[in-house]
Formats: C-alpha cells, structure tokens, sequence
C-alpha cells in the first residue's frame, strides 16, 4: 500500500489495451490498473490551489482555477466551451500569446462513442488523449482545419444532427452500442455539405480538409465491473471516498460505492491511500 500527499490532477492516460491510468498526486503518481479490485481512499484535507497561478482558494472554478485566474486566462474564456465564438481574429483574446499556440494551431472534427455518438473537436496534439478522457471506445478524425474557430463553426453544423457532449451516465453504466463511424460520417457529411462548403470557402484553399483515409481507433477501459446504480461522490461535501476500485474510464474512478470525477476536483489537496 502506498500513501501519497498532495494537490490532485486530472489523470494521466496511455492509449495500451486497456488504457493505462496514472492518478497525479502532488509530484507523484498512482498506477491505477493494478490497484482495481483493491480498497483506495482518497481524503480531502481543506485545502484547495489554483492550478494556474498557485494561490490557495476558498472555491474552484472551470476545474480548478481560482476566481482571478478563470476570469483572466484565455484557457477559461467562452470560446474554450463554444470555440465557434473564438475572438482571436477581432484582436480580444485575453492572452494572444497563448492563443496563438492553443487556438490558432492545427485542429481536428471528430466523431467519437463514448455515451453513443457524438462530434467533437481537439488540437491534433491532444490526440488520442481528449478521446480517453470522454471515455470513447471508438472515435475517428473526420476533418483537420487549421484553427480551433473554424473547427467549432463545423461542429456547429454537425450537431444539429448528432450530440455535442457525452452522458457521464451512461458512459459508466456499461459499454455503448458499437457505432459505424465511417458511415455516420458520410451521412453527417451529406446532409451539412453546403453549410460546410460555405465554411471551406471562407476559410481559404487548404484550410479545411475532409478525411477519408483515417481508420476508426478503438479502446477498451480498465472496467471489472459497471455500477447498476450511479452515486456521485462530492469532495465538498463528503470529503472522504473510500472502496473497492471497480474500474476506471474517461476522468471518472468508480468504486463500489459510487464514482468521483478526478478533475472536477483538480488543486484539491488530498492524501491518497491505495
């Protein structure tokens, strides 16, 4: 048993079969995947820093920012959540240094099963990271743009036929219906052709490209056992999660006595043991 002190963040992944999960605690990690089967509790001690600036606060916000920071940073603005309202072009994005390199950088459309079908966007660098942290079994690129503006406005057409976001439910009660993502592409494709031909033609030559070679990915999650009925743990509220590690999958840890969302819970200062 090992016993690890200090500010939690959102797992770390590697896409091996199952998906390897490490749990950051302070300077150090936990390998998760050995550990199922076996008793974990995790305590929060009061305290919680902001995972930007490191200044203690009272109440995180946007996943563990401090009040200042999450009204400051480009990382917490509205187009993070709705990037088809990104700014950068019209000279008011908070830090532009930043979102040069975040924002104006290669990006990708997705199609993903996580809860069932879904679009999604990610810079090509977060791939297949953002896959595993929606806790998709299958996913495939679907187009690369070259800004996170453009990739937003084709999500936009997209989810006006397929969903925009997972269910955390059901992607934690048991494995989603296989899905042919080559052929829901096709058909998303046909049916937004226009709206996306607008786009391709306002952007420029070359700067949305559709993906017809890219081969479906699949991944299957470290999971002995699906919960039949979800209880949320709240460090706030409770702060000790405590039992038996059933199965990890996107950012949740499930236990046999309910689930906790690692990252909600991001700058929290806890003492793992496990």
């Amino acid at each position: 048993m090992r016993t690890l002190h200090g500010e939690l963040a959102k797992m770390r992944t590697a896409a091996t079969t199952p998906v390897t999960y490490t749990l950051p605690v302070g300077g150090e990690g936990l390998a998760l995947n050995d550990r199922l089967g076996a008793r974990l509790r995790i305590r929060f001690q009061g305290e919680i820093f902001c995972v930007a600036c490191g200044r203690k606060t009272k109440k995180s916000f946007q996943q563990g920012h401090c009040y200042p920071c999450s009204q400051s940073l480009a990382s917490c603005d509205i187009c993070i959540v709705k990037p088809e309202l990104c700014h950068y072009a019209a000279g008011t994005c908070r830090q532009p240094d930043w979102g040069l390199a975040h924002c104006m950088q290669p990006h990708y459309v997705y199609l993903a099963n996580s809860s069932g079908l879904k679009v999604g966007i990610t810079r090509a660098s977060q791939i297949p990271t953002r896959w595993l942290d929606q806790g998709a079994v299958q996913a495939l690129p679907v187009f690369r743009v070259m800004s996170r503006h453009l990739a937003g406005l084709i999500e936009v057409a997209l989810k006006q036929y397929v969903a925009d976001r997972t269910d955390w439910r059901k992607m934690l009660r048991g494995e989603p219906q296989p899905c042919d993502l080559p052929a829901q592409r096709d058909a998303l494709i046909e049916r937004c052709q226009d709206e996306i031909g607008r786009i391709a033609i306002a952007a420029g030559e070359g700067r949305v490209v559709r993906l017809l070679a890219e081969p479906a990915r699949r991944f299957r999650f470290p999971v002995e056992r699906y919960a039949d009925k979800l209880v949320s743990h709240n460090l706030d509220k409770r702060p000790e999660v405590e039992g038996t590690l059933t199965g990890i999958k996107g950012q949740y840890l499930m236990f046999d006595t309910g689930v906790l969302n690692v990252r909600k819970f991001a700058g929290y200062r806890v003492t793992v043991e496990g």
